[in-house]
Parts: structure tokens; C-alpha cells; sequence
């Protein structure tokens, strides 16, 4: 019997938003649900208990770089990533395929694998579908990734079809190496902004039946209404019984409206790298709380927030942490984003179970200033 079970808990008509529950070997998540980046097995300035306390359900490391430091055989010596990190709940690894988009002047594609030149000490680190298999059966995520071609949002047409059939052959050398069964394997569908390519990728991963799909090869440069088409003609390729992951996204609006559209799991590093950048996302829309004018401001962050950082340090305080170079700022704003990144996506999810995803969209895009 499978180690994972996703239950489809209910699907509001009017938009294809869903609500679920994803049962996998260390714990329970319900969906949607947003998984705060541990690129390096820790997310950045804060303590496992301060993410759970934040609501976080489960994280995210990478392969590419806990390849190279510490070296996955290290984790593995040391009890796998969840004992590594002292985080008890599910985990999932990204391949180090988006390296491949990220840090193409350090890598050569070709069709077995790719080659990276490291970006600490230049030392070489090739990895094949096989290899980045074994490495995350190495550090012991649950749910883990088939290495992917993630382009550039702005390559030619061939290009991009290049891309989707490496990334199916690829996705099939995954499967064939998997050797665990406590680990959920998702395919990538990629394809940029082109709905037939999309249309290919995704008829090219289905007969593998992977436990889940994921949406790669968007918010890498795309305006966000193309992502929002894509994901419009996308989501509905992937099957219905199965968590559906949008990759690398994004700030708050792109996952009401990815929810809307019937994604259920998301990441990304901007709550934590802007709040290590001193913006904080809050109720009433983004704030950039080393400007002048909050320096004498006594009023809490975020009074009708869900955070006791936003309810309780006043934006003059926090603004006084950034400007003397203190680190508790970065990490109250961190703490404090991640919060807010839960408190949302759980709050969507009890609308979706009322049938009124679209009028919580409506009201949030008004709340933060935004056209509805």
C-alpha cells in the first residue's frame, strides 16, 4: 500500500479552487498549502519550532546545494534531512533542475545530464536523472522531483520544445531509478507560455504516473497575467485525484490567484528574502519598513494580522532594528511573513469549503490596493 494518499476534499464550484489533504510519512498536509524554502536545510534566521509556530505544514530544501555542502552522503550519516534539520514534518527536495536556469553560466546542458561548475569552490558536480534520484534518496525528503530543463521565459519556440522532451525522457530516467518507496516522485510539466507545448509535456508525463505533478518553468521573467493563462490551460491537463505544485511562486496575489485555478502546493523565498530585506507583507498590503516616515511610528505592524510580531512590535521598533543593522529584525520579518503567507492560504482554504474563493480573492485584492 502507498505511502501517500491526497484527498480531494472539496472543489468550489465557481472556480476550480480545491481544498485537500495530503497524507504522506511524516505528517498530514492540507491544501493548498505554502512550503517555506530551507534551501540549504534550514530556512533562513529561523528555528523549526518558529515555523511550525507560523503554521508552516512543510518545507523545502535543495538537491544542487546540499550536494555540494554538506554532501548528501553527510546528511544520510546523519539521519536524513528531517533529522539534520530538526524539522519532524514533511519535506520535499527540489532536483537542482531550476540550477539549471539559475545558474546557466555555471553549467552545459546536454541530453544525459548537466554539468555544474560550483558556484563555492568551482569543483564539478554532474548531475544525470539517475544522480539526482539518488542523492534525494540520499537525504530522505518525502516527496522528491524528476531533474527537469527549466528555460528561460523568452527562448524560441524550438528551444522551448527541446526542453519538454528532454524533460519527458528525463522524467522517465527518474522513475526507472527510483529505488525508494517511501519517497512520492512528481514529474515536471514545462512548456513556457505555449498552451500546445504545455499540452505535450504534460500528455508526455501522465502515462508514468507519477503520485503528483508539479507546474515548472513559470515566474521566471513571464508577465503574471501569462502565468495566470498558463496555469488557465494547465492545471486542467493534470488529474484531479492528484496534489498539483506550482513551482518557485510567488507573492501573495500569484497564489490566491494559483489557488483559484486549482494548484495545490506552492514555494517560494520571497517571505524570507524580504523580510531579511526589511519588507513586510500585512493585511493592508506590502510594507517597507525602513522608510523615514515609520520612525516614529508607535502602531503595531500589523494589528488585524496573524502574527504576534505584527500585532505587537510597533513599526518605529522594527524600523530601528534595520537601521542599526540588528539581526532581529530580519528575523521578526521573516517570522512574521510566513505567518502571513499560512494565515492566508488557510484562510482561502476554509472560503473554498464555503464556495466563496472568488469573493475572498476579491476582497484581498481590494484589501492590498489592488485592482479586483
Amino acid at each position: 500500500m502507498s505511502k501517500f494518499h491526497f484527498e480531494l476534499q472539496h472543489t468550489d464550484p465557481g472556480t476550480g479552487a480545491r481544498a485537500g489533504r495530503w497524507h504522506t510519512p511524516h505528517g498530514i498536509v492540507d491544501t493548498p498549502a505554502f512550503m517555506p524554502v530551507g534551501t540549504l536545510g534550514t530556512v533562513k534566521g529561523l528555528l523549526p519550532e518558529q515555523l511550525a509556530q507560523a503554521g508552516a505544514q512543510m518545507v523545502l530544501a535543495n538537491t544542487y546545494h546540499l550536494a555540494l555542502r554538506p554532501g548528501a552522503d553527510v546528511v544520510a550519516d546523519l539521519g536524513g534531512l528531517h533529522n539534520f534539520m530538526n524539522w519532524k514534518g514533511p519535506i520535499l527536495t527540489d532536483s537542482g533542475g531550476f540550477q539549471v536556469f539559475s545558474l546557466a553560466k555555471l553549467s552545459k546542458l546536454t541530453d544525459d545530464h548537466v554539468a555544474f561548475r560550483s558556484h563555492i569552490d568551482g569543483r564539478l558536480l554532474e548531475l544525470s536523472p539517475e544522480k539526482a534520484v539518488e542523492i534525494q534518496e540520499q537525504l530522505g525528503a518525502d516527496c522528491i522531483m524528476c531533474l527537469d530543463e527549466c528555460p528561460p521565459h523568452d527562448v524560441d519556440t524550438d528551444r522551448l520544445k527541446l526542453a519538454v522532451e528532454r524533460t519527458r525522457v528525463w522524467a522517465a530516467r527518474c522513475r526507472d531509478a527510483q529505488k525508494r518507496d517511501d519517497q512520492a516522485l512528481f514529474g515536471i510539466v514545462q512548456g513556457g507560455i505555449d498552451r500546445s507545448l504545455r499540452e505535450t509535456s504534460a500528455e508526455g508525463l501522465l502515462p508514468l504516473d507519477f503520485p503528483g505533478y508539479a507546474i515548472g518553468g513559470l515566474s521566471v521573467g513571464e508577465d503574471p497575467q501569462d502565468m495566470y493563462r498558463t496555469l488557465d490551460y494547465t492545471t486542467p491537463l493534470l488529474p484531479e485525484q492528484k496534489p498539483r505544485y506550482l513551482m518557485g511562486v510567488g507573492r501573495p496575489v500569484d497564489l490566491v490567484e494559483g489557488i483559484l485555478r486549482g494548484v495545490d502546493l506552492f514555494d517560494c523565498v520571497m517571505p524570507t528574502r524580504n523580510g531579511r530585506n526589511a519588507m513586510a507583507f500585512t493585511s493592508f498590503g506590502s510594507v517597507k519598513i525602513r522608510n523615514a516616515k515609520y520612525q516614529r511610528d508607535p502602531e503595531p505592524l500589523d494589528p488585524e494580522g496573524p502574527s504576534d510580531v505584527g500585532r505587537t512590535y510597533s513599526k518605529g521598533y522594527l524600523r530601528h532594528l534595520f537601521m542599526a543593522g540588528e539581526m532581529l529584525g530580519p528575523i521578526l520579518l521573516s517570522w512574521h511573513n510566513i505567518a502571513f503567507y499560512q494565515h492566508l492560504v488557510r484562510e482561502l482554504r476554509q472560503a473554498i469549503f464555503e464556495n466563496r474563493s472568488a469573493e475572498f480573492r476579491a476582497t484581498q485584492l481590494v484589501r492590498w490596493g489592488m485592482e479586483p
